[in-house]
């Protein structure tokens, strides 16, 4: 099964079910702003203001006005919908090798961002290849994910996989399943079920952390 798909169609269900005005993790969004980040983060150029200052106010203008469009529930399925159809032909998205790069991490934190803002909430059991799959992206991002850290971190896994994130004093390790270490690194600090063992001041230091992107 292509496994950016199968995340997509998870996404789409999570937001689907949820409906249009549920809270999310993601600061100041309902549902429906995140299901339209998703739409033009694919299909607009607008989505440069994610990474070029300068276009980032038009971006949240543009995501607060297709959000509000879809306050009912029918233009709401629409929009998640229309995410679930996936990117335009034309789209850099389209391309196998940028939707595998970048979309996997994505899709995953965006699913919890929507089933862990709810009062309860339990962790999803991953398939095996899919936790393999979240585990390289997370070595391949965890180097930028926790750059700006005033402490060394190492991120563990319960089999005993580790991977430096970074070289520094009072080194923290922080352990759990890729999808607790995925959530924590991804700036979801308050939802991530990760465990951490270190110094007193690497721990002291972790805990007024917030790593992302």
């Amino acid at each position: 099964m292509d496994l950016v798909h199968a995340s997509r169609i998870a996404l789409a269900e999570a937001l689907l079910a949820a409906g249009p005005d549920a809270p999310t993790l993601c600061e100041g969004w309902r549902s429906r702003h995140l299901a339209a980040h998703l739409v033009l983060r694919e299909n607009s150029w607008l989505s440069a203001g994610t990474v070029i200052g300068p276009l980032s106010g038009r971006l949240e203008k543009k995501i607060d006005q297709l959000a509000e469009s879809a306050r009912r529930p029918e233009s709401y399925t629409a929009l998640v919908r229309r995410f679930r159809l996936g990117p335009a032909k034309l789209s850099p998205f389209s391309l196998p090798a940028v939707a595998d790069a970048a979309n996997i991490s994505e899709f995953f934190v965006h699913t919890e961002d929507v089933r862990r803002a709810r009062a309860q909430w339990t962790p999803r059991v991953l398939d095996a290849d899919y936790e393999r799959i979240l585990w390289r992206s997370l070595t391949r991002q965890g180097s930028l994910l926790y750059r700006k850290a005033k402490f060394g971190v190492m991120l563990a896994l319960p089999d005993g996989r580790r991977f430096a994130a970074r070289k520094g004093d009072n080194a923290v390790v922080i352990t759990g399943t890729v999808s607790e270490l995925m959530l924590h690194a991804y700036g979801r600090t308050s939802k991530s079920l990760a465990t951490f063992e270190g110094s007193e001041a690497g721990l002291r230091a972790v805990q007024g952390f917030t790593p992302g992107l």
